[in-house]
Parts: structure tokens; sequence; C-alpha cells
């Protein structure tokens, strides 16, 4: 099977009760970009790329359909087999995984149509089809973060995320305590997010003055020598989440033990290919993570999940997609929903959703 055509959208996806602040950036609406491959035989897959914006990593949706047009030429006739086809993108294009991973995802989904069985069988086999997810609490009044807190945990939320930073250091560490009272005893897991906005001063004083508190710190600072430096001096545990930019990258971190597990985007690493190698490392080391997204519709959250669903339940932090921050869905029956906490695995072949094409209007470029 091969691929014969190659076609790109982009989709407006408003923040619902918006806007979503993190420490650098607040967030109203975003561009989502969309491949449809087209095989020789006639089989349909879909991927996805949603950055975050312009300032939450390297990446940019402008920078998604650059990339995806540079590389697109170059796909006709590609075998869709993951080692083949990612050998491929790297020699039409350095760097820009991100607008890979796009590629990626709907290459899976064509692979599991083309074999008639799911994504997540693709990745090794699903060890649960109810998989754990988690809540983003944006960065807020501390009273509202407490408010937010106690709904998920009413709603059956297994962890929450608390987004700090892009504000004095102490309305932080009081969200971080008023949000614990409204979960103390439920069980729930918590991080605390910096988003690489706090300088390693402030992580130290949040992570000193919250001593009793059991989270973790998710991406406090900037750069991988910030963590380097706070990491002998800090009583919570550290995750990486925007340095893991690559297998590399993430290899090292592990190696050296600078963190204690990951906060880790597909899109960023490159799509579902280098994320399963990613998985496998975090199982030889007995790392927990994550298996998310930035952003996006159905299919990223689909493909989150169907990675989610082969972790081992014990590493696994939890799937984030944004689902509850965007209206409708692109599968209007068989879209991915929270419910209880938890995200029912689709089934069927691929990643199991079927677009509503009309919905993305004509592509912006067709190869």
């Amino acid at each position: 099977m091969r691929i014969a055509e190659t076609h790109i959208y982009r989709h407006g996806l408003p923040v619902r009760n918006g806007p979503y602040r993190i420490g650098h950036s607040e967030i109203r609406t975003l561009s989502t970009t969309l491949v449809k491959l087209v095989a020789d035989n006639g089989l349909v897959g879909w991927g996805e790329t949603c950055p975050l914006g312009p300032t939450y990593a390297e990446s940019h949706a402008a920078g998604a359909v650059a990339a995806l047009s540079e590389m697109a030429p170059g796909l006709n006739g590609a075998e869709v087999l993951p080692v083949p086809l990612h050998r491929r993108l790297d020699g039409l294009l350095n760097g820009h995984t991100y607008a890979k991973a796009a590629i990626d995802i709907a290459a899976h989904d064509l692979l599991g149509k083309h074999l008639g069985i799911s994504v997540s069988d693709l990745l090794g086999g699903a060890v649960t089809d109810h998989v754990p997810s988690y809540y983003a609490i944006s960065v807020g009044a501390p009273d509202e973060s407490a408010r937010i807190a106690a709904e998920k945990r009413a709603e059956g939320c297994q962890r929450l995320q608390i987004k700090v930073g892009g504000r004095p250091v102490e309305e932080d560490i009081e969200t971080i305590r008023k949000v614990w009272e409204a979960i103390r005893g439920s069980g729930m897991r918590l991080a605390v997010d910096g988003n690489r906005a706090l300088t390693t001063r402030d992580a130290l004083r949040l992570s000193r003055e919250c001593p009793d508190i059991p989270f973790v710190l998710e991406q406090p600072c900037n750069t991988i020598e910030d963590l380097r430096k706070i990491r002998p001096q800090i009583s919570h545990g550290i995750y990486m989440d925007e340095n893991a930019t690559s297998l590399d990258t993430a290899i090292t971190a592990v190696g050296t033990g600078l963190v204690d597990g990951f906060g880790m985007k597909i899109t960023r690493i490159g799509g579902l290919h280098p994320m399963r190698a990613f998985r496998d490392l975090c199982a030889a080391r007995n790392l927990p993570h994550t298996c998310d997204d930035a952003w996006g519709g159905d299919i990223l959250a689909a493909a989150c999940t169907h990675i989610g669903a082969t972790v081992a339940p014990e590493l696994l932090e939890g799937v984030w997609i944004a689902a509850p921050y965007i209206e409708g869905h692109y599968d209007p029956e068989k879209g991915i929903r929270i419910e209880g906490g938890h995200i029912k695995r689709p089934q069927g072949h691929g990643l199991g959703i079927v677009p509503d094409e009309s919905l993305f209007g004509d592509p912006v470029a067709s190869f």
C-alpha cells in the first residue's frame, strides 16, 4: 500500500469559556492542521497537528502548513509503513517534527484500516479499554481554581494539573494550597505545571513552601540547564515536558537521572512511531509519563488514547485531550469524550473515528 494523494486542511478551534491561560500566553482560539492521506487502494487516513499558539513551543500553525506542503510532493508513492515513511520524511525536511507527526498519525490510521486492526494493536496491543484522563486548570484565581478542582473531584477525575507562572509566585503557592485542600483525601494525583515560566528562584521557593503537598513539578523552568540547577535542591519530583523535543533528549534525561517522569506530546516527538519507542524507554527505566498533545480535535485525541491504552497502568499518568475546552466533534457519533475521568478506547480499525470532512471546507493544498 502506497500514498497516492495528500490533502492539507486548516480548521479553527475556538476555546470554550476562554481564554486558556498558561505561564507565557493566553489562548482564545487556535488553528489546527489536518492531513488526509489517500492510498493507492482507495483507503483514507487522517492525521492532525495543533500547536498551542506560536510561543508555547517551536511550532506554529502556519509553519505546519508550510512544512507539510514542503514534504507532501515527495510522499507520492511512499510505502505506508512507519520506518521507511519516517526515513523518507527526514530526507525531505530537517526537523519540523510537529508537522511530520500529522503524516505519521494518518499513516497509522491507514495501516490499521488496511490490516483490519486498531492503532493500539499496531502499537503493541491495548492493556485497557478505559484510559484514565486528567484535567488541566489554567492560570487563575486561587478560589476559582479550588472550585474547579472540587468539581473535577466529584466527576471522578484521577489527576489534576495546575498551571502556574506569569504572576507573583505567592499567588501560585496560594493556588496550590487551596486546590490541595479541595482534593485532599480523594486519592487524586497533583501536578504543578510551570510551562517554562518560572525562574529557578521561584521554582525552588514554590517547592520549599509546599513540603507537605505531594505534587510533581512539571517543566517549571525554561531550559534543561535550569532543571539541572534545581534538581539537587528540590524536594518534589520533576517532570520534563517542553524540553523533551526528541527521543535523543529523552534518552539523555533518563540516563542522567535528570527527571522523574515526563509530560509527553505526540506531535512534539514526531508521531506515534517515535512515541512507541519513548513508551518503551520509560518502561525500561520505570518512569511514569502522560500521552498527550498540546491541543487538537478528535483525530489527535484518538491518537493519544490509543497510545495511552498500550502503556502499563502503573506508569500512565493519564491522557489529556482538549475536548472539554472546545465545541463539537469531527465525528459526531464516535468523537472522543471524557466520562467519569476516563476515555473509552476507540473501537474499529485504524483510529476508530470517521471525521465529517465537510467541517473542514476545501483543502488549503492538495498533492
